[in-house]
């Protein structure tokens, strides 16, 4: 008699310890999931920040266009049976002319057809003459250069490479300059 009762006292905090296991098994995959769920969100969210992102640059830069790169002068709905002339698309991600003008942060330069393109100094800008690098400050008005870049939303050139001209730098692999 006495270890039946036993039993039943042990087999009653069995219970209670069997039930608190299970309790805590629950939360458990409830606090799981709950996880995996806010990090899905997240990862969705992002994924839509990104895209509105890259959609609002696509619609602003295509806005800016024509404004900008001076692009074809009847827009690009042109009749499909005559093509528009060669000349009247221009580079995107670069530009050639002379410097009309020169800011702290940028300078204007008048290209082809005297277009005038802004062009914007990247952080990493690299401004060469010859074989030299120089700085900003060194450039001039009326001086001949290459830019090389990308397209920013306003439809701006943030150069990554400014190359000057000087017609008196010879250039050839044999010349030390």
């Amino acid at each position: 008699m006495y270890e039946n009762k036993q039993d039943k006292l042990t087999e009653g905090k069995t219970n209670e310890t069997g039930d608190k296991k299970s309790h805590r098994d629950l939360l458990k995959w409830i606090i799981i999931g709950i996880v995996i769920f806010v990090y899905s969100f997240g990862v969705f969210g992002t994924g839509v920040f990104v895209g509105g992102m890259k959609a609002r640059f696509s619609y602003r830069w295509a806005e800016n266009y024509h404004r900008n790169f001076g692009g074809p002068g009847n827009g690009f709905m042109f009749d499909e049976k005559m093509p528009p002339p060669n000349n009247e698309f221009i580079e995107g991600h670069g530009t050639f002319g002379q410097i009309i003008k020169i800011g702290d942060s940028d300078l204007v330069i008048k290209g082809q057809d005297n277009v005038e393109k802004v062009v914007v100094f990247a952080k990493d800008i690299t401004i060469t003459i010859g074989r030299r690098t120089i700085t900003k400050t060194d450039l001039k008005i009326g001086e001949q250069v290459v830019v090389i870049g990308s397209p920013n939303e306003q439809g701006q050139i943030e150069a990554k490479l400014i190359r000057i001209f000087d017609g008196n730098i010879m250039m050839g692999p044999m010349m030390n300059i």
